[in-house]
């Protein structure tokens, strides 16, 4: 990925349909961008999908229109909110802290981006795993101070 190809989006809709509605019209608006200039692009959605199970349910409803628009194995999705839970998790077990943010937000990656990316990184399918052992070594106190921003 090259530095500084992020694109922000800020959605201010309170509305589900509006924001899958977004969903597609930004992905559609990535696809356009050129590769070098923006690679990944983040929808930030402060206002909608607050509840961790809704955005969840969410989730669903989003790759099912990605597919429905073809745009699969052109983008993919990722995932974060401040509440995110993997299955089998509590919810303050740490390695959930992988996946959480300040706000609800999807993340829309070009998939040959990624795929060129990967093919740079030495086990890429261990990436999770150790994301995982990374908080986990950290502990959630660890992680709390990395977000406060606190290097004392």
């Amino acid at each position: 990925m090259i530095q500084g190809s992020i694109h922000y989006y800020l959605e201010e809709t309170d509305d589900v349909g509006v924001l899958a509605w977004r969903l597609l019209q930004q992905a559609q608006w990535l696809l356009e961008q050129d590769e070098e200039a923006v690679s990944t692009m983040l929808i930030i959605h402060p206002n909608v999908l607050s509840d961790f199970l809704d955005y969840n349910d969410f989730l669903g409803m989003a790759e099912d229109l990605i597919t429905e628009n073809e745009l699969e194995g052109e983008i993919q999705l990722a995932s974060f909110h401040p509440d995110y839970r993997f299955a089998g998790t509590k919810p303050n077990d740490v390695e959930n802290y992988t996946n959480r943010s300040p706000y609800p937000m999807l993340h829309l990656i070009r998939e040959a981006v990624l795929q060129d990316a990967l093919e740079h990184y030495p086990d890429p399918e261990l990436i999770p795993l150790r994301n995982i052992e990374k908080m986990k070594e950290l502990g959630e106190e660890g992680i709390k101070k990395l977000l406060r921003n606190d290097t004392n």
